[in-house]
């Protein structure tokens, strides 16, 4: 297409006037305006596929269902249509959407200073890697942070080289933990990594659970040769649906890293920062990881953050030159600030302890209407409220997704199994949420039984 500035320059103003007006004055014009400018530029600009997977354009009729508000655990779209979200940005807004207080911290520190100046010693990154060296496992103590998940296991997985002087990794199958090229590497589901081999070389994968098919892998590397830097793994699988190993997994990885002089990272993204109804995924089995990345709800989901933390022993390796490892805008002040409130405010409302509760709630209706309705769903499973329901067919999956759509409660399946859905939601949910969702949700079980 053809250069165009004075109408990328009027396009971006329009963009940006109808973003400051006040809600009452976006006329039911410019909203519809938006939706079909959005599918256009979809299209046009950033991937056609997007529409073809997405409900909100399949479910919707004859227009696109377009994201405009939220608040705690629900969403509006451009027509004022409210959905409940369960889905909660793929573990993102942990403690809901636009949560008050960390909204404020970001607006106060955006009046400040949005960016670092790259030279002066930047307050708020320091005071956040403190306060996370204060509710972390065993002596994680130093850290870097980012933008993104797959930017902290990145990460990671550079420390660990350069720390052990060792090339390899290994990981499990049905895994995910991003999607650069080397989280890529370690990510368990061939969708995702043939159309992009070949990937970093000497890494392995075992089945998730399986510590004696761990220790054998281990053996036959440590038998010809093969330098292993790390184990990595969630402490609950998340894209795979909500997988939990068994509770003496974790134990057993960390004497088998201990016993063959590996170091475990533990991929945190996901279950990390109250999630499973513990701080950290591993406090749920009393495991000390080497290395802890996490993201998605550390930036409060309202400014992205992520970070990979060590202890100070492995970290001493970055000291002599601390630029072995940088970023721009990774820890950028107002990331920082959101953090700080995130952290705070999941202490003040014991996000923790809430989804402890409510996943037990949710975890037990679910499994009476598996019992009732074993023809539809073939399994629940979950732990805090990071939730998997499998449906007996992959089709069933999406069918329950759409309709959940259809009735207003937004879901979705995972991106290494289709057969099953999530259930994400905040972590602050109300109880009135969480029972008028599960009404929905037996609802739809029944019609797409019939």
């Amino acid at each position: 297409m053809a250069r165009n500035i004075a109408y990328a320059h009027s396009e971006a103003k329009r963009m940006i006037d109808l973003l400051m007006m006040p809600e009452d004055q976006v006329s039911a014009e410019d909203k519809a305006q938006i939706e079909k400018d959005t599918v256009e530029n979809f299209a046009n600009h950033i991937n056609k596929g997007w529409l073809k997977y997405r409900k909100s354009m399949t479910e919707a009729g004859d227009f696109a269902s377009v994201e405009w508000t939220g608040s705690g655990s629900t969403l509006t779209d451009t027509r004022g249509r409210q959905f409940i979200d369960v889905l909660g940005g793929f573990g993102l807004y942990s403690a809901g959407i636009k949560h008050p207080k960390i909204v404020a911290a970001v607006k106060a520190q955006l009046d400040r200073s949005p960016q670092y100046s790259q030279e002066m010693l930047d307050p708020l990154r320091a005071h956040l890697g403190k306060v996370l060296a204060n509710i972390l496992p065993g002596d994680l103590q130093y850290g870097f942070f980012a933008n993104s998940g797959t930017e902290a296991l990145d990460g990671a997985m550079k420390l660990a080289k350069i720390h052990t002087g060792k090339s390899g990794f290994i990981s499990t199958t049905r895994g995910f933990h991003g999607k650069t090229l080397g989280p890529l590497t370690l990510l368990g589901k061939s969708t995702y990594r043939e159309p992009a081999l070949p990937l970093l070389a000497n890494v392995h994968h075992v089945p998730f659970g399986d510590a004696a098919a761990l220790e054998q892998v281990l053996e036959i590397n440590k038998q010809v040769g093969n330098d292993i830097a790390a184990f990595v793994a969630e402490p609950v699988q998340g894209e795979a649906g909500a997988i939990i190993p068994p509770d003496d997994y974790f134990p057993r990885v960390r004497e088998l890293c201990d016993k063959y002089g590996i170091l475990l990272i533990a991929d945190e993204v996901q279950t990390g920062l109250g999630r499973t109804g513990e701080l950290f995924g591993v406090d749920n089995w009393n495991v000390v990881p080497d290395i802890l990345c996490m993201g998605k709800a550390l930036g409060g989901g309202v400014v992205a953050c992520s970070a990979f933390f060590a202890t100070p022993k492995i970290w001493e390796c970055l000291e002599p030159n601390p630029f072995m490892h940088s970023t721009t805008t990774g820890g950028n002040p107002i990331a920082c600030a959101a953090s700080l409130a995130y952290i705070g405010v999941m202490l003040d409302e014991d996000l923790p302890g809430q989804a402890k509760a409510k996943g037990a709630y949710i975890l037990n209706k679910l499994k009476a209407l598996k019992a009732q309705h074993p023809d539809v769903i073939a399994d629940v499973r979950g732990k805090g409220l990071l939730i998997g329901i499998d449906f007996t067919t992959d089709e069933l999956g999406w069918e329950f997704a759409s309709n959940m759509f259809s009735r207003r409660v937004l879901t979705a399946g995972t991106f290494n199994n289709a057969r099953t859905i999530r259930i994400e939601p905040a972590l602050n949910i109300s109880q009135e949420l969480i029972d008028r969702m599960l009404v929905i949700l037996e609802e739809v079980i029944i019609s797409i039984k019939k």
